[in-house]
Order: C-alpha cells, then structure tokens, then sequence
C-alpha cells in the first residue's frame, strides 16, 4: 500500500465542515468519493491534518491517505480533480512515508482571519470576510495582540473548555494588518483549541472598534475566562492557509499540544 500525501483547498461555505457526517454534504466525503471512483477501491479514508467547521475554508488542507492504485501522481491529480465539484480542488498529490499522519505529524498550522470594515459590505466578499460596519484601528489591534505571541493557557479564547489534554499552546507568530478595506489577522501555532482564531479575532475586534483598551487583551489571557473574551467570529472569514511537518521526527511537536481542529 502507497501513502500519499494530498493539498487540499476548498471554498467552506456550502459544506458542513470536514468530517463526514450522515446526510451532510462534507469535504471529506466529497474527497474521498472521488478517489474511490478512480481508483475503483472500496473503501477509501481520508486522515487530514485537522478538522474545520462548517464555512471554514481552506487553502491548504493537508491529508494523507493509503491505496493499492497503481496510477501516478501526476495521473491522480489531474483524474482526481476531474470528478470533484467547483468548490473543493486538490493542489498536490506526492508520495508520503509509510509512517506519514497528516494530524499527528503536523508541528505548526497558519490560519488567517479575514474582516472588512466600513460603511458598505462589499457583496463580493460576504462568504469570505466578517463584516464590520465601522471603520477599525488595526494599528491597535496588532499592538494588543503582541501579548498572544509564545507559549500560554489560551482557555480564555476556547468554546466549551475542556475538550482537550491540555489548553497550552504555543503561538509563533501573529499579525494584524490591513490591506485596503480588509484586515488579515494571521495566526500560526503548534496547535489551536476549539474557536480559538475566532475568539482571538473576536477579542481583536473589540480593541479596533475602540471598546476596548489595548492592555485589555492581555488581561483576558492571564484571567483564563472565556466570559471576558470578545465574541467568536463567524466562520467566513476564516482560511486555513498551510501546515507546516518536521524535517525529521526530532521535531515533533508535544503531546497534546497539537490539535489544530475547528479553530
């Protein structure tokens, strides 16, 4: 049996998410329905790098998946892409190690929150941007959000804590800037708890609407209450943009500290 490694975008907003789920149309499902029809296998099973939610999207969604087909992956790619609808493509098809998991090899992921601001919503951008309807300081926000930068308890920023071993994590960079009438928040991390980019996004909001102080972040992380977070953001703006694996297993990441589902 092949391991191969596949890059996956798709546009979230007509799925329920990633996971398969009875009568619900899913990326998953979709994905793999399409490589069963080429490779004629049975069963096929998707194992990606972390779930998302329902309107989440992706522009680099990493799976990997076993199968006894002879085809390239050159052949794959092209055959593949061919039988998958509009909204979901695969980017790349590459052989993988045998012992390669795209969830628990994975030792960063990069998220970008986006959101627009102003007067007007710009109808192109509703399924792909929170819309503000005033204008925010991202100055501010990117100043407030420096505290998140390294390892912390982020339960503060966690739906439903706890769901996870632990709710440490380690963010290694963050970023806030705006590019016309859109700010991108960018967050990459060892691993991310349920919501947490939407919660940080929703936290950051409330600095660049000006209802918030800037030091007011940092006093939400160091309370651990998710009750003095700001709202979690809704899930169009989210992208998960790439996920990034070791070199070599001296860089696996810690026990735990993982799990960058439904961020």
């Amino acid at each position: 049996m092949r391991n191969l490694k596949l890059i996956i975008r798709y546009d979230g907003t007509d799925f329920f998410g990633w996971q398969t789920q009875p009568g619900r149309r899913t990326v998953q499902e979709t994905v793999e329905k399409a490589i069963a029809e080429i490779t004629r296998e049975p069963r096929v099973r998707l194992n990606c790098s972390g779930r998302t939610d329902s309107g989440v999207h992706a522009v680099g969604q990493v799976a990997n998946v076993y199968t006894a087909s002879k085809l390239s992956c050159a052949v794959l790619l092209k055959a593949i892409n061919a039988k998958l609808p509009e909204d979901v493509g695969v980017r790349e098809v590459t052989e993988a190690p045998q012992s390669f998991c795209a969830n628990k090899d994975a030792v960063r992921k990069m998220y970008r929150y986006v959101v627009q601001d102003g007067r007007l919503q710009d109808p192109f951008l509703r399924k792909y941007a929170w819309f503000v309807r005033q204008h925010l300081n991202a100055e501010a926000m990117a100043r407030a959000s420096r505290c998140l930068v390294g390892r912390h308890d982020f339960r503060c920023f966690e739906t439903e804590w706890p769901n996870r071993l632990t709710s440490v994590r380690t963010i290694t960079h963050l970023s806030v800037n705006r590019f016309g009438e859109c700010i991108w928040i960018d967050v990459e991390a060892n691993g991310f708890l349920y919501n947490m980019v939407r919660a940080i996004a929703g936290s950051l909001v409330q600095v660049g609407r000006g209802f918030w102080p800037e030091t007011q972040i940092a006093d939400v992380l160091h309370a651990m209450d998710r009750r003095l977070a700001g709202p979690t953001a809704p899930p169009e703006g989210l992208f998960l943009m790439r996920v990034t694996y070791p070199e070599s297993g001296a860089d696996r990441p810690a026990p735990g500290e993982t799990d960058a589902s439904r961020s």
